[in-house]
């Protein structure tokens, strides 16, 4: 997305420029899905993507692959220590080359006619490669994609310019380093997808704003004091500094999580280990970071009306019982929350469907939701219409 001429501000000062009239998108643009297409060309390719913790890929030629919504990313440890990302895709005749995750001992080889590649992507050998004449291997490499390692999540980009993920992030990576994410591993739950039945910006814009979570979230409500001052980036990373309250919860498992956060997670200082994160990173990355793990929510299109979510958690390499009961607890109230978000979410989507629809006036606490709705303008202006343009060929996003 373009840089826009935005500083570091809280929601309070952002305010001013929040009329108490601006709405969000209109609600054709949930429904459709040939803007669909054009967010993913001119959104989501453009933008960093998560990818992995930089643990999944400690050593040679071990991979991970991420599939957006037509495109996949081979990434990958090389011989020469250098973790590097190309398309999953073989220069003969376009066969996917891996899926999942895994090591290659020493090639990476097409099931399809077999050409082979070296860790670094370059093309080793061919089959009947006399059936070439004149082929020059160097000119057939995997192509590379963009790669930044950055507080060792590792993030990609497929259309390569623009700022680096630590720029977008700014002042604001300062709150991320007393959490230590470099040293996180995979979770034993991993990796969790889930589908929901609402377009990608209604999961993301759930994540923008917290006027939903008194209401929508009770436990939340009950355990966390939120910092009204949230921030938001020159770039659009938008963050919530959240704080477990003194006040015991009247849920058990919300008064034993804060009992035994402070007490337990020794590795953090005492602030630290009282602090939950909140961020999102347009245009479809959220970063949940709380003391004693983290997860990363990930909104993918799928259809104009369904998204994909993924969710991949990280925890510290903390084996001890207690530390275990911990992370046990922020799971079972976490899981709560998705649960929530998603019936919100979709609620939503089937409201979006009202005959002739029109979105209400958006409160100051969802000044990060209208950046986020100006950022997508920026680069497909005739999302503000009130009705989608007859036909989308003439009028193509801004480059």
């Amino acid at each position: 997305m373009p840089k826009p001429h935005r500083t570091l501000s809280s929601a309070a000062t952002h305010a001013a420029a929040l009329p108490g009239s601006f709405r969000a998108l209109p609600a054709w643009t949930y429904r459709s899905a040939e803007l669909m297409q054009l967010e993913y060309e001119h959104l989501i390719l453009p933008s960093w993507q998560f990818a992995c913790h930089i643990s999944q890929v400690k050593c040679a030629g071990d991979y991970v692959t991420l599939d957006l919504m037509r495109d996949s990313i081979i990434i990958m440890r090389g011989k020469d220590d250098v973790v590097r990302a190309f398309k999953n895709v073989c220069r003969h005749r376009g066969a996917r080359l891996l899926d999942g995750s895994g090591t290659c001992k020493g090639t990476i080889v097409c099931p399809y006619h077999g050409w082979s590649y070296g860790l670094a992507g370059n093309l080793r050998a061919l089959p009947a490669a006399k059936t070439f004449p004149g082929i020059d291997l160097a000119q057939f490499s995997l192509s590379e994609v963009e790669l930044e390692v950055f507080h060792g999540l590792v993030f990609v980009r497929l259309i390569a310019g623009g700022p680096s993920v630590a720029e977008i992030w700014g002042d604001l990576s300062r709150l991320l380093a007393p959490f230590r994410l470099e040293e996180l591993e995979l979770a034993d739950h991993g990796i969790q997808t889930q589908v929901w039945n609402c377009n990608w910006k209604v999961a993301v814009d759930n994540n923008l704003e917290n006027y939903h979570v008194p209401v929508g979230h009770p436990g939340y409500d009950r355990l966390l004091d939120l910092d009204p001052a949230d921030l938001i980036t020159e770039h659009g990373v938008y963050g919530t500094v959240a704080t477990l309250k003194a006040a015991p919860s009247v849920n058990p498992t919300e008064r034993y999580y804060q009992q035994l956060a402070p007490e337990v997670l020794t590795g953090l200082d005492s602030k630290t280990r009282r602090t939950w994160l909140f961020f999102t990173m347009p245009p479809n990355l959220g970063f949940d970071i709380y003391p004693d793990c983290i997860d990363l929510y990930q909104v993918l299109p799928r259809t104009a009306e369904t998204c994909s979510v993924r969710w991949p958690i990280f925890k510290p390499k903390d084996e001890r019982r207690e530390a275990k009961a911990v992370r046990y607890l922020n799971l079972r109230i976490n899981r709560q929350v998705g649960n929530e978000d998603k019936e919100l979410c979709e609620r939503v989507q089937s409201g979006l469907n009202s005959h002739r629809f029109v979105q209400g006036p958006l409160s100051l606490m969802e000044v990060a939701l209208k950046d986020f709705h100006d950022r997508i303008a920026e680069r497909i202006p005739f999302v503000r219409d009130p009705a989608p343009p007859a036909d989308f060929a003439p009028r193509q996003a801004a480059e």
